[in-house]
């Protein structure tokens, strides 16, 4: 009898655990638990964190808005000299010095008062054939962005203008005006480069005639179009803050383009990498990358080690019922063709206002959209160009939904897409002609014009 009492001092434990385990099955008490911890515990604390979430969020829209409403913004035309003898690369550095305003901002900027970084929207333009080149500014960095033009092209005029998407009203099924946009995106990730006017040769002055301008022909087509009809192309910039996920989880820390481009970078090199280990223990790696990726690497790097804008492109094209012509429509689309270097990067055309806009849709493949959808989204795309909208979009943009719940809150509407462009490929979309283009509806000035100086004896 000892003995046993001694091997069931033993295994005490063992019979606690199958008596415990008997009576939670018997009774359910591991249930009845969970969900008392569920319900009192667990429950509360995920709805107020949720619910703290949810607060944070339209209060930072909220004050960011308030913020935004009170800038003044203008709109100014930069009228290019008649001979534009540099290159891009001087309106690179006008990009750099009037348009990357980073700042730090404090917890009361912030959260209080809602500042946000400016933007700036750099347009091309054609008015029934005569070419506009526009800068859209807050009126508190106006007086730079002259200094910084004049700098660059002391020959160059600058002046306030109206907002010619103003001369366009709401598009309507019975608005007189008709209008097609899209937008732009990369076909690769940012930290590859399209082709720059490096790689057209324009940055070794070479000799007028020789010249092959990428921007000759978007100034050519906008040239082209006839009474009635206008062109109209965006480039909306900010410095970059383009945050990047560490991993594929939300509450994972982030990092910007610099640290994701050299995450590409290895990603691709991936495959072409050795690794062995030495005598001594340590480990050595050997990179063997083919002939063909050495473009892509070597524009990577060029790009990294300029100053990024996140950038937004739209285009549109629009004009009166009569005067619409869908060839001029299909003519826009292809205008950014000559920048593509398809093995390292080149734009691409999404959020098309037409028929086949929701193409990803299986219920839009097979049944058209109907007119008043078409012109929906030609109004919100007339109204997000003439708002230059990309980095502090409506609460719409913010709240994602499955197809088909989200179509059914927020009808017929695109979201944006945010590239990162360095000041290089920036220039390349934005500057002047030079004198080869001899497009005679492009306004050119002989000379700049300029007030008298201040110390002038009297």
């Amino acid at each position: 009898m000892d003995g046993f009492i001694e091997e069931i001092k033993n295994f005490w434990i063992v019979l606690v655990f199958l008596f415990l385990g008997y009576f939670i099955l018997q009774f359910d008490i591991v249930a009845f638990w969970a969900y008392k911890i569920f319900l009192f515990g667990v429950l509360p604390i995920l709805s107020t964190a949720v619910l703290g979430y949810t607060a944070h969020a339209f209060w930072l829209h909220y004050v960011q808005a308030n913020f935004i409403s009170g800038i003044e913004w203008v709109l100014l035309e930069i009228v290019p000299p008649r001979d534009v003898v540099r290159s891009p690369k001087a309106m690179e550095l006008f990009l750099t010095n009037a348009l990357y305003h980073m700042s730090k901002k404090g917890g009361l900027e912030t959260y209080w008062q809602g500042a946000v970084w400016f933007w700036f929207s750099l347009e091309i333009v054609s008015i029934e054939g005569q070419v506009h080149f526009y800068i859209r500014t807050p009126s508190r960095v106006k007086g730079l962005i002259e200094t910084q033009m004049y700098a660059q092209f002391p020959q160059a005029q600058v002046k306030v203008v109206e907002d010619y998407t103003l001369a366009v009203d709401k598009i309507t099924p019975d608005s007189k005006w008709n209008l097609w946009g899209c937008e732009f995106k990369l076909v690769k990730p940012d930290v590859y480069p399209i082709k720059t006017y490096v790689d057209f040769g324009l940055d070794k002055d070479p000799k007028e005639e020789m010249k092959v301008d990428p921007i000759s022909p978007v100034v050519e087509l906008f040239g082209s179009i006839g009474k009635g009809e206008q062109m109209w192309v965006q480039i909306v910039v900010t410095p970059s803050k383009k945050e990047y996920p560490e991993h594929a989880h939300f509450w994972q820390d982030t990092h910007d383009w610099i640290k994701e481009g050299e995450e590409q970078i290895l990603k691709a090199l991936k495959e072409f990498t050795n690794t062995r280990e030495r005598v001594d223990k340590t480990i050595s790696k050997e990179v063997r990358s083919p002939d063909f990726m050495k473009p892509m690497m070597e524009g990577a790097g060029r790009k990294m080690l300029k100053v990024g804008f996140d950038t937004g492109i739209r285009a549109c094209y629009v004009a009166k019922k009569e005067d619409f012509n869908i060839n001029n429509r299909r003519n826009l689309r292809l205008i950014f063709r000559q920048y593509a270097n398809p093995y390292v990067n080149e734009l691409t055309r999404i959020n098309s206002t037409q028929a086949d806009a929701f193409g990803t849709n299986f219920i839009a493949n097979y049944i058209p959209l109907s007119k008043v959808k078409i012109m929906r989204l030609a109004d919100r795309m007339l109204l997000e160009y003439r708002e230059r909208e990309f980095f502090h979009p409506p609460m719409r943009h913010k709240i994602h939904f499955p197809w088909p719940i989200s179509p059914m809150i927020f009808p017929n509407f695109f979201h944006h897409h945010i590239n990162v462009l360095n000041s290089e490929e920036i220039a390349t979309l934005w500057h002047f002609p030079g004198q080869i283009l001899k497009v005679p509806t492009l306004e050119r000035i002989e000379s700049k014009e300029a007030s008298p100086p201040t110390n002038l004896p009297i």
